[in-house]
């Protein structure tokens, strides 16, 4: 069934019924069916390749819609860790990657940028949970090690690279949005002036 709708058919069919046009035209002669038969075969040989079909990619919705679960896990994660008072950056990511994770407008802008996507995927997945691991793992050996740079100060200093990234994520999102909106704003005036 699938030749049926192949070019290769469908040209070969087209070359065949030009050999039949070739037959009431009289040019054909008695041999018609071999004229007809051939010109198929020449019409399916030329004929281009098949395009293979597109690759069925996720719907970025359902990308964040799994952020959405993981950021879940790793709150839960960070409710059980005990942190000092200098992590309160924490918070304020935490924050910052809900309201860029909740649905709503922003989602909708988030989606259909890949990269803010994926950079959010790897804060939630990778960035924090790592710099929060190796802070509870690092602060038990500096209590046998004294004179060392405290962990919390890593801590903190990664927890602000990784608010600056999410707020210029933010940032990048409030633009878009703004030059959706001016854009709808010149359409509308555009539209206004041709009435």
């Amino acid at each position: 069934m699938r030749y049926l709708k192949s070019r290769k058919n469908l040209t070969g069919s087209a070359c065949g019924l030009g050999g039949l046009a070739l037959t009431f035209a009289g040019v054909a002669g008695p041999y018609w069916p071999v004229v007809v038969a051939g010109l198929y075969g020449a019409g399916a040989l030329i004929a281009p390749p098949e395009r293979p079909p597109l690759p069925d990619f996720p719907d970025p919705s359902a990308q964040l819609e799994e952020l959405r679960g993981d950021f879940g896990r790793l709150r839960e994660y960070l409710d059980g860790v005990e942190l000092p008072p200098a992590a309160g950056r924490l918070t304020e990511l935490t924050e910052l990657l809900t309201a860029l994770l909740d649905p709503g407008w922003v989602a909708e802008v988030l989606a259909q940028d890949p990269e803010g996507v994926h950079a959010l995927s790897r804060a939630v997945r990778q960035d924090i949970p790592e710099a929060v691991d190796t802070f509870v793992r690092t602060r038990w050996w500096t209590r046998l090690t004294p004179g060392t740079e405290p962990p919390e100060r890593h801590l903190e200093r990664q927890l602000t690279l990784l608010h600056e990234e999410a707020d210029r994520l933010a940032a990048a999102l409030r633009e878009v949005d703004a030059r959706r909106q001016e854009s709808h704003t010149r359409y509308l005036e555009d539209r206004g002036r041709s009435q």
